[in-house]
C-alpha cells in the first residue's frame, strides 16, 4: 500500500481529533473539578484534598496506560490501539457523568486517564509511519495544533454543566470511532508485524545504557512544556498577587489562552522545524523563547487583567514545541519500540507534572513565588539543553527500520 501524499490524509486528521479528545478532558477536567466535587457534597479542605486524589488516580492512569498501550501498539498493531484507546475513555467519560461519590469518580477518572494514554504517542507513531519523510514534519505539526484546540473548547464547555461536558466529551470520542473504520495500518508496521522480530519489549529501554539515555533524553525535552503549565498557568493565581494584575484572575481563562498560545507555538515550531531541516535547532530557539517568557512572565509589575492575560498566551507561545517534541520521540526508536516510546514519553512528562509542582509548592512556602518557580524552571529548562544536545538530528530519517535488541 502506498503512503498517503497529503498531510490532510484521513490518518493525519483522525490522529489530530484524537488529540483534540486528549486535551478536551485533561484540561475539562482542570475546569470542572471544583464544582463537580461541590455538587457530590465536598467544601473547603476536604474538597481540596479530594480534587489532588482525583488528579493523582488520572495521572496513574495516564502512566500506567501509557506503557500498556504502548507495548500494545508495537506487539498488536497501531490501528488495534487508536480504537481500544478512545472506546475505554469515551464510555469513561459518559460513566462520569453520572457520579455521585469519590470513590465511582475517582475510578473513572482513573480508567479515562489510561484510555486517553495512547491517543496522542500512537496517533504520531502512525502518522510518521504512513507520510512521506519530506512531509512528516507537517503532519505531525497538524495533528498538534488541532489537537490544542480541544484545551480551548474545554475552558468553554465548562459553563454548561460538568455533568453535561462529560457527556459531550464521551459523545465526541465515539463520534471520532466511527471515523476511525476507515483507516489503514502503516506499511511499514506491517513489514514486522508478523515476524518474530522483538516488539514492544518495554524493559529493553532500560538493558542498554544508550538506549536508556537516548529514551530519557526524550522525556527531558518536554519539561519546560508542562512546568509551563503545571505551574506557571495552574498557580496563575500565585503570580498575578506578585505581579499586582488589577482585577480577578481565573484560572480558566489562564488554561485557554495559554493553549491558544501553545497551538500558535506548535504551528511556528513545526514550520521552523520544516524550514530549518532539523529538529534540534527549532528547540533550541524554543527552548531561548521559553525563558524570554519567563523572564518577563517574573519580573512584570502593576499590569491590567488583559495584559496578564496576554502574558499566559506568551508563555504558551514561547513554550510551543510539544508537537516536535514528540516527533523526535517516535523518530529515535526502531518500529519495533516506536509505540512504546512514542506513548510513554509524553505520559511520563505529564507524570513529571506531579513532582514538578510540588517542588514548586515546596519551595514557595520558604522561599516565595518568584524564587521557587525561577529554580524549577531554570532545572527544566537545564534538563532539556543538556538532553537536546545529546540526541540525535532526526528530521530526514528514514523511520523503515528495527531497534537491534540482543
Amino acid at each position: 500500500m502506498e503512503k498517503p501524499k497529503g498531510i490532510f490524509s484521513l490518518i493525519v486528521i483522525v490522529a489530530a481529533l484524537g488529540y483534540f479528545v486528549d486535551l478536551y478532558d485533561l484540561v475539562l477536567f482542570g475546569v470542572v473539578r471544583d464544582d463537580s466535587l461541590k455538587a457530590i457534597g465536598y467544601s473547603g479542605q476536604a474538597l481540596r484534598d479530594a480534587g489532588v486524589s482525583l488528579f493523582n488516580y488520572q495521572m496513574v492512569g495516564f502512566l500506567i496506560g501509557g506503557i500498556v498501550w504502548g507495548v500494545f501498539g508495537d506487539l498488536r498493531g497501531r490501528l488495534s490501539v487508536l480504537f481500544g484507546t478512545i472506546i475505554l475513555y469515551s464510555a469513561a467519560n459518559i460513566a462520569n457523568g453520572f457520579v455521585h461519590d469519590l470513590t465511582s469518580y475517582s475510578i473513572l477518572r482513573f480508567i479515562a486517564g489510561i484510555g486517553l494514554a495512547g491517543e496522542l504517542g500512537v496517533g504520531i507513531t502512525l502518522v510518521s509511519e504512513s507520510l512521506p519523510i519530506e512531509k512528516r514534519t507537517l503532519g505531525t505539526m497538524l495533528v498538534v495544533v488541532f489537537g490544542a484546540l480541544g484545551a480551548v473548547v474545554a475552558a468553554q464547555v465548562g459553563d454548561i454543566g460538568w455533568r453535561t461536558a462529560y457527556f459531550v466529551g464521551g459523545g465526541l470520542g465515539f463520534v471520532l470511532l466511527l471515523l476511525r473504520i476507515g483507516t489503514h495500518e502503516s506499511t511499514i508496521y506491517k513489514n514486522i508485524s508478523k515476524s518474530n522480530i522483538s516488539k514492544g519489549s518495554f524493559h529493553e529501554l532500560f538493558t542498554s545504557k544508550e538506549r536508556f539515555l537516548k529514551y530519557l533524553a526524550c522525556i527531558c525535552i518536554g519539561l519546560p512544556v508542562w512546568f509551563t503549565v503545571g505551574v506557571l498557568i495552574f498557580y496563575a493565581k500565585d503570580f498575578a498577587g506578585l505581579i499586582g494584575v488589577k482585577g480577578t484572575v481565573v484560572v480558566g481563562k489562564c488554561i485557554m489562552y495559554s493553549y491558544f498560545g501553545l497551538a500558535a507555538g506548535d504551528l511556528c515550531c513545526g514550520l521552523l522545524s520544516y524550514v530549518l531541516k532539523s529538529r534540534r535547532k527549532a528547540i533550541f530557539i524554543f527552548l531561548g523563547t521559553s525563558v524570554i517568557s519567563f523572564v518577563w512572565y517574573f519580573l512584570v509589575r502593576d499590569i491590567s487583567l488583559g495584559y496578564f492575560y496576554f502574558l499566559t498566551f506568551i508563555l504558551g507561545a514561547f513554550t510551543g514545541y510539544w508537537g516536535i517534541f514528540v516527533t523526535i520521540a517516535a523518530e529515535q526508536f526502531g518500529t519495533n519500540l516506536r509505540a512504546t516510546v512514542t506513548t510513554t514519553v509524553p505520559n511520563f512528562v505529564r507524570g513529571a507534572a506531579v513532582p514538578i509542582t510540588l517542588s514548586y509548592v515546596a519551595l514557595q512556602k520558604n522561599l516565595g513565588v518568584l524564587t521557587a518557580a525561577t529554580i524549577v524552571g531554570t532545572a527544566c529548562i537545564g534538563l532539556a539543553l543538556v538532553a537536546i544536545l545529546s540526541i540525535k538530528e532526526s528530521f530526514s530519517k528514514d523511520l523503515d527500520y528495527i531497534e537491534e535488541i540482543n
